[in-house]
């Protein structure tokens, strides 16, 4: 499939906007099976294309943003399809139109569908900082290479990447619940084995702050504890 890549250009939305609303939050845009999702938190996003029936990932890239009127100037951290992309500035429209959000992010303006509005204990998006070995928590220091997770109320998506040299290592993400205490992810997209698209998985997780500390079996089967810290 032919590479989707983010409009350069700003193009001038035909509905009249309000300068203070909101656009955080989770949103759909689907032809067939293929869907696009793209999440907002205050000043990160994420664009993935994907397809659950047929098991298949496309791309996805995001960044860093800043958001003036009706239109967004963003800095590209990861493509997976494009690492030259990494490092450069784009601009594209998104304004709420009633309960649809009409950007041109991809391919001219569309009407993209809300699926939550962030309201989440663990909106936003997080760094690992912490990975337990051999019974060890070890200390992790973000850096150039990192691995990120951007959540908004109800959807997921971790991301290894580096921002110095553009090369994507891997993502994956879907829909998620948070509630008593366990955090359970039901997998929609995982290009490195797309056999897992369709597998959930719980764990104990806690928030205190902006730490989340997350704890139980991979997708493998094997232990997991990390901790995660939410980035302003």
């Amino acid at each position: 499939m032919k590479n989707i890549l983010p409009v350069i250009l700003i193009m001038l939305c035909p509905f009249a906007v309000n300068a203070q609303e909101n656009i955080t939050g989770a949103w759909q845009y689907k032809e067939g099976t293929v869907e696009t999702v793209l999440i907002f938190e205050p000043s990160y996003f994420t664009v993935t294309i994907f397809d659950v029936p047929n098991k298949k990932f496309v791309q996805t890239w995001g960044g860093s943003y800043s958001k003036q009127e009706h239109n967004i100037s963003a800095l590209i951290e990861f493509n997976s399809a494009d690492k030259t992309q990494v490092g450069k500035k784009i601009n594209f429209n998104a304004a709420i139109n009633n309960d649809a959000l009409i950007s041109n992010i991809i391919n001219g303006d569309k009407e993209w569908k809300q699926i939550d509005d962030n309201k989440g204990a663990l909106a936003g998006l997080w760094v690992i900082t912490g990975r337990e070995q051999n019974g060890v928590m070890n200390k992790m220091t973000p850096g150039e290479r990192k691995t990120i997770k951007i959540l908004s109320g109800t959807r997921f998506q971790w991301a290894a990447i580096n921002t110095a040299t553009g090369d994507f290592f891997g993502t994956g993400g879907g829909n998620y619940s948070f509630q008593n205490g366990i955090y359970t992810e039901n997998i929609e997209f995982f290009p490195r084995d797309n056999t897992r698209v369709g597998m959930s998985l719980s764990f104990n997780g806690s928030v205190n702050g902006d730490e989340w500390n997350h704890s139980g079996k991979s997708s493998k089967g094997d232990p997991v504890h990390e901790v995660w810290t939410r980035l302003p």
